[in-house]
């Protein structure tokens, strides 16, 4: 009798199941650490700051952001069954919660309670996120990249005034606070940013955040504006202490609110494995959807037991795999344990915690800027023919009012006030409704749209139609005619300066100036504009001046017009 050995099934040939060599792994997996770096240290210093946590205690938070972001990313990449996408996905704590945290943690009666209002908050969203992961295919209809732009551009916007605050100092009771020395190291990390960010060296452009940090606190040290004193003392290697501010508190406010950032944070996760299974080639569907949010919302509700945040993929990760051409997800996993490694070393938070708070600002503008230009991105897809400007005004504009005036809701109910005090979930919330109410309820909608978009209908005069000839062909954003030579749009100023030496040219080889240009140069002395044909016409004095058309209205008129009458 002969026994039947199963055939081990043959390796997985996919981009994203590549495995490197054990080095080359590491060394990969160091650069999305390092490219993710300055994005998930923010958020608990952002949040630490405005609870007024001592260093100590924001060193605590930015360990536990490394090690429970490398755990998520762990299981977002390598992935066990039901969890996990197993893409190359990068995860850690979400700016997308930072200005709803920060709401929550100003309103609450000391620093302790609003922490526990936060980690309770994100624990019953990340709840409700992990029980709608596998229907969310069938609501993402409600954040079009109308709702999702807003949402995105006001995260960015509204961080904007806490980089100015640390870009001030942080502490506006401190003697020095808004001095020139500050903004003046701010203004430094800032330029120093840009600079490298232009440099050629891809590496060092990716870096270009971190690497101006660690060159702006070198320059803060000898100013007498860093101190490092206490970086040294207590443990180098230390497991987070679970619950570490006390219990969780559950307040509905605070509840809705983050529930609402938690819908936003499941949209960007599934737009990041859309994007990634694009980039590398993966097949993408519905399940494989589904576990990555799973995953993502399982480590958004297991972060607050370790004094962490909501966690989401990040997009600048997403871009590092396109621009290294690494798609290996192995490679991403070792990322994770190694930013796990750097989470239990609470030496490194110290660190972190006492780099001078101008130097955060520097790169906080620059960051956060970013962030909100991520989202102008997303609104650039938007069609606006329809209600969408106006879906986009009014939400942008709702989310400013406690931008710029904090006491706004300061007479509403707590649960109100709570929601609404973020300029992200005011946003978020009219944005949707608008979207609801114009974009899914077409009844009672104009067929002419809105009046904010209302414009009359595009038209061309007939004298700058008649200056185009047979052939003409607007390409590229270029005028053409029928031998491929182009045809320059110039001003009034530039035709004059044209015609003139055309004109000279005629008088000195002793030939009339033909009609046509001299009654363009009466006519364009006159009121700026050329006569038709004016440009066209041969004449006796070696040939005709260069063909040019009047930039009198905008070159996308001629476009229509041209394609109207079948000329391109």
């Amino acid at each position: 009798m002969t026994s039947k050995s199963k055939t081990p099934a043959p390796p997985s040939t996919a981009p994203e199941d590549e495995r490197l060599p054990f080095g080359r792994t590491i060394a990969f997996g160091l650069q999305h650490v390092l490219t993710m770096y300055g994005g998930i240290i923010a958020p608990p210093l952002i949040i630490g700051q405005a609870a007024g946590l001592s260093s100590d205690q924001i060193a605590l938070l930015v360990a536990c952001c490394l090690f429970i972001g490398g755990l998520a990313t762990i299981l977002q990449s390598w992935g066990i069954p039901f969890f996990g996408s197993k893409l190359p996905l990068v995860q850690g704590t979400s700016f997308a919660s930072v200005s709803t945290m920060g709401a929550i943690v100003s309103g609450a009666p000391d620093h302790v309670h609003g922490l526990q209002s936060v980690f309770g908050s994100v624990i019953v969203a990340g709840a409700i996120g992990f029980l709608i992961a596998p229907f969310f295919a069938k609501i993402i209809r409600f954040f079009p990249p109308v709702v999702t732009g807003v949402v995105i551009t006001m995260i960015g916007v509204s961080l904007t005034p806490v980089a100015a605050n640390w870009a001030m100092g942080g502490n506006a009771k401190a003697e020095n606070y808004g001095s020139l020395q500050n903004i003046g190291l701010a203004a430094l990390v800032f330029a120093l940013t840009i600079l490298f960010s232009k440099l050629g060296n891809a590496a060092i452009s990716r870096l270009s955040i971190l690497i101006a940090m660690v060159v702006g606190t070198l320059v803060a040290i000898p100013l007498g504006m860093a101190d490092f004193s206490k970086v040294g003392t207590g443990a180098i290697f230390a497991f987070p202490q679970p619950l570490a501010f006390g219990m969780p508190v559950f307040e509905f406010g605070a509840i809705l609110s983050m529930t609402i950032v938690v819908i936003v944070i499941l949209t960007e996760t599934t737009a990041d494995i859309l994007a990634v299974g694009e980039i590398t080639g993966a097949k993408v569907d519905s399940k494989r959807i589904a576990n990555g949010l799973r995953a993502d919302m399982a480590s958004t509700f297991v972060a607050p037991f370790f004094n962490t945040f909501t966690q989401s993929a990040f997009a600048q990760n997403v871009g590092l795999v396109t621009i290294t051409g690494v798609k290996s997800r192995f490679v991403v996993t070792a990322g994770g344990g190694i930013s796990v490694i750097l989470g239990l070393l609470p030496i490194l938070g110290r660190f972190v915690a006492a780099i001078p708070t101008p130097v955060l600002g520097g790169a906080g503008i620059v960051l956060f800027g970013t962030v909100a230009a991520s989202g102008i991105r997303t609104l650039s897809k938007v069609n606006y023919d329809g209600y969408n400007l106006i879906i986009l005004g009014a939400s942008i504009a709702f989310g400013g009012i406690p931008i710029v005036k904090p006491e706004f809701y300061n007479h509403f109910p707590d649960w109100a006030a709570t929601i609404l005090h973020s300029g992200i979930s005011s946003a978020a919330i009219m944005a949707v409704l608008l979207n609801i109410i114009f974009n899914e309820i077409q009844g009672g909608n104009s067929k002419k749209g809105s009046v904010f978009v209302a414009a009359p209908p595009r038209m061309v005069r007939e004298e700058e139609l008649d200056n185009l000839e047979d052939g003409d062909s607007y390409i590229g954003g270029k005028l053409v005619d029928a031998e491929g030579n182009e045809v320059k749009v110039v001003t009034a100023q530039q035709q004059l300066t044209e015609l003139k030496r055309h004109a000279k040219a005629c008088e000195k080889n002793n030939v009339p100036v033909p009609e046509s240009v001299t009654a363009a140069l009466q006519k364009i002395e006159r009121d700026g504009t050329l006569p038709s044909g004016a440009c066209r016409r041969r004449s006796p004095c070696g040939g005709a001046p260069p063909r040019a058309l009047g930039r009198s209205r905008p070159t996308g008129i001629l476009e229509c017009e041209m394609r109207r009458r079948g000329r391109s």
